[in-house]
């Protein structure tokens, strides 16, 4: 299931990160690599706050659709 499709307060382990290497490279600076576990804060119209690797980073809904949990 994709990133974009989760709600405020779910939480998975990214499976796959998907996209071109250039969203791939963007995405792993940002902390979105397979095992990493991801908890949703907030979503605000599609656009998704999540907490990554004691981190929190906003992504926009395509951005979290190439993130597989």
């Amino acid at each position: 299931m994709p990133l974009a499709f989760m709600k405020p307060g779910d939480f998975g382990e990214i499976k796959r990160v998907g996209g071109s290497d250039d969203i791939r490279r963007f995405l792993a600076n940002l902390g979105f690599i397979d095992g990493s576990r991801v908890t949703v804060i907030s979503e605000i119209h599609g656009d998704l706050i999540v907490n990554v690797k004691d981190s929190r980073v906003a992504i926009n809904r395509e951005m979290a659709r190439h993130i597989m949990i």
